[in-house]
């Protein structure tokens, strides 16, 4: 085949080295619009993995490459004049130009073509030229080519909130360099790391309002310069920025654009023959330079299209179809690092958000923006830092809880947290689970047993299922009730239980179901309305939530309302009667007031409809009545969707002004949960896919939050709570597999403080011995 590759960087470069490596009867041609000399930026990282792929690929290449590396294992950041290091990182950094230079020496080598200086605005005209069977568009985040076909490839841009720019200097780096700096008008940030013997990157970063604000739109180059210098002058040491842009101002600045496409392979028509056009590298897709892996990107695309392309095809059908592989295996890939890349992104567009951590803390949380970093690994890379920062978060966990100050390194997860006038002994909770196993809303010995078992299971926090405030305001018949005296005698004797045989917390959830009431159970059809016996449902206005099929939920008017605050308030007294030490009030998945708070759910045209604060107001008037009916010295905390996924529904920034109104009413906790509040719901699902959101809470509203949500490791639990993003975990699935998941997390990092019922101490014996064998590979 003849095929061209337009765009001479390092995909363009590297696919056709490796196309025609594979097969040297394939005439390979990159073309590329800049000299052969030309080049910007500075320099480019790959982490070790990324370098073992390469040695794969092409050896005498990555041997290059190697030998061009300024090595770093250590990772320093710098913030309030403080600097916390960790090492165990392995991340390599080379000159931009340097690597082009290798890729462009090693295909003339292999026999491509490299044509320079030619710009490529018609690939029928290019294909026309060189006779190509295949183009490869390989130029850039503004391409030409796919821009020419965007009703095919359908893009997707989006600019993100900083400003950044691309700097040098001659600092040298030791280690990959984090700096934070705060001024009158917002925060600043600088990426730095070295790439060679002389020179490093440093890119400064802050939010676009910041850069305005700051007048750096109105700077000429020298001027930026200067200001960087002056901002930076503590991690510079007196070393000068450099810049190859050609003038300042705004043209020196840019703001980084998430490109997504949803298709990659196209076919244009070249005198009547069919020639594919192929995307790569960053025509195809970005990922921010926050997590170093643009330029991975690109080359793992070259190494995904040349292995695509490895036999020459029989037939336009069997290049197609190679195409098609490369693009579905090739997207999986790239969605799971521009989810990374969103989040670390997302992490220093809000840096203010987490300025006022302590230092290690700050420094814990940047380390692990993306997900991709978790605690157990941190251990693995530096186990010196992680014993440091488990000591110190220990001794604060102790101090805030007012217990014993332990004398040796706690994970963050079983650390004890204090809420009110409850201690709880780790920051484990068992998740309100749906069991639909009562009788006439009685919890009987199901619920004895399935909650008593998790309590001895080691979780700090045990929490009953929605437990509903009057007979029609279950969701199905078998579901837990709290309106009469045999449910709270039911009740009281599970609690007494958990209270005198083990050392966890119990608590409840107090809900209505709204529109979603009157339906089966689950494993006789989730959400399907009763066949027989179906009670009337009420809602912030009328719905029906299956359409076709649910019942249409009349709006409940004020006499309903003053019912059901009642209700509540009789649940709220007889919870207290029963002896739960915690009480949440149920306001998410679309049920009777997680209904009033959402748009979609609430159209009503009086005082309780409308604005976000109108549409709060009925569940912050019942949360008023049940917190002033309940203990004053036991919390209640708030479970809110904090994200409807469904355009027009409740977003991540509703939910913080939820949660401030209801920490203004006396909340002591949001547990932050998502969806189910419409079927029309597209949600993101993923590991920890929702702790985002109580991240974002608890530190832009102030407020102690649940993460909820793809929670299933210790590590998991561990990163979120050493990261602040948290402070506590619900962990349902896991629990109902095991009801000892708590202890057995203990055992599997190794952790042995973890108290066990004495009953069971043998078993936790063996147990850790044989994780500890599976550890060492025994």
């Amino acid at each position: 085949m003849n095929i061209v590759c337009v765009g001479g960087g390092p995909a363009g470069l590297y696919a056709g080295l490796l196309i025609k490596l594979r097969d040297p009867r394939h005439a390979v041609t990159v073309v590329e619009r800049n000299r052969a000399g030309d080049t910007f930026g500075w320099g480019v990282v790959f982490s070790d993995q990324t370098l073992g792929k390469l040695a794969l690929a092409d050896a005498p290449s990555a041997r290059a490459i190697e030998g061009a590396f300024n090595r770093w294992d250590a990772i320093d950041v710098h913030i309030r004049g403080a600097t916390v290091t960790s090492h165990g990182h392995g991340f390599c950094g080379i000159a931009r130009k340097r690597l082009l230079g290798i890729l462009q020496a090693r295909c003339e080598e292999a026999g491509v073509e490299l044509v320079f200086g030619t710009e490529v605005a018609d690939e029928v005209a290019l294909a026309q030229r060189y006779g190509a069977d295949l183009v490869v568009a390989a130029d850039g985040v503004r391409s030409t080519l796919r821009s020419r076909h965007a009703d095919v490839f359908q893009p997707d841009v989006e600019e993100q909130q900083c400003r950044y720019v691309w700097l040098g200097t001659r600092r040298d780096f030791s280690a990959f360099t984090f700096a934070f700096e705060e001024t009158v008008h917002g925060w600043f940030q600088a990426h730095a790391y070295q790439y060679d013997d002389q020179n490093s990157t440093f890119i400064v970063e802050t939010l676009d309002a910041t850069w305005r604000a700051s007048g750096l739109a109105d700077m000429d180059a020298d001027a930026t310069l200067a200001f960087c210098e002056r901002l930076f002058a503590r991690v510079l040491g007196g070393a000068p920025l450099l810049t190859q842009a050609a003038r300042g101002g705004a043209g020196m600045w840019s703001r980084f654009p998430r490109l997504a496409c949803r298709q990659w392979v196209h076919a244009v028509d070249v005198d009547g023959r069919r020639v594919p056009l192929v995307l790569m590298g960053d025509a195809a897709h970005t990922a921010h330079f926050s997590i170093g892996s643009g330029t991975r990107l690109a080359l793992e695309d070259a190494i995904a299209l040349s292995a695509a392309l490895s036999a020459a095809p029989d037939s336009n059908d069997d290049l197609d179809a190679g195409l098609l592989r490369y693009q579905a295996a090739r997207v999986v890939e790239v969605l799971k690092l521009q989810s990374a890349a969103r989040n670390s992104t997302e992490w220093f567009e809000n840096v203010a958000r987490y300025s006022a951590m302590p230092q290690d803390a700050f420094a814990y949380s940047l380390l692990t923006r993306s997900q991709r970093l978790s605690h157990e690994n941190l251990r693995l890379r530096d186990p010196a830092y992680i014993d440091g920062f488990e000591r110190r978060f220990a001794r604060d966990a102790a101090l805030q809880a007012g217990v014993g100050v332990p004398t040796t390194a706690t994970p963050p997860m079983f650390t004890p947290f204090r809420m009110r006038g409850v201690v709880l002994k780790n920051r484990v909770v068992v998740s309100p689970m749906a069991q639909y196993s009562c009788i006439d809303g009685v919890a009987g010995d199901f619920h004895l047993a399935h909650l008593g078992a998790r309590a001895l299971g080691g979780a700090g926090l045990v929490m009953a299922e929605m437990t509903c405030v009057s007979a029609d305001a279950r969701i199905t018949p078998r579901c837990p009730g709290l309106y009469l005296p045999q449910h709270t005698l039911a009740w009281r004797r599970i609690v007494d239980f958990v209270h005198a045989a083990s050392d966890a917390k119990i608590g409840i959830q107090l809900g209505h179901a709204g529109a979603k009431g009157s339906t089966r159970p689950m494993w006789e059809g989730i959400d399907q309305p009763l066949a027989l016996g179906n009670w009337p449902l009420v809602s912030a206005s009328p719905q029906q939530y299956l359409a076709g099929v649910s019942q249409v939920a009349r709006e409940a008017n004020d006499d309903d309302m003053a019912r059901i605050e009642a209700d509540f308030v009789r649940a709220t007294l007889a919870a207290g009667e029963a002896g739960f030490d915690w009480l949440e009030l149920h306001c998410a998945h679309g049920y009777l007031l997680s209904s009033f708070i959402s748009p979609l759910t609430n159209r009503r045209l009086d005082a309780y409809g409308g604005s976000l604060a109108n549409r709060c107001r009925f569940p912050l008037r019942v949360f008023a009545a049940v917190r002033a009916a309940w203990p004053e010295h036991l919390p209640v905390s708030v479970r809110i969707s904090s994200h409807d996924w469904v355009d027009g529904g409740i977003t991540p920034v509703d939910a913080v002004e939820i949660a401030r109104l209801f920490r203004a009413a006396g909340a002591d906790m949001i547990d932050c949960s998502s969806g189910q509040v419409s079927k029309a719901e597209q949600p993101v699902y993923g590991r920890m896919y929702q702790t985002p959101f109580s991240d974002r809470i608890r530190n832009e509203a102030g407020i102690a939050t649940i993460a909820v949500g793809g929670i299933s490791e210790a590590d998991h639990v561990n990163s979120i709570i050493a990261a602040g993003r948290a402070d506590l975990c619900a962990v349902g699935r896991p629990h109902l597999a095991n009801p000892a998941w708590t202890l057995n997390e203990a055992a599997r990092i190794g952790y042995t403080g973890a108290a066990w019922p004495r009953q069971y101490a043998p078993g936790k014996q063996q147990l850790e011995r044989n994780l500890a064998r599976e550890r060492q590979g025994m």
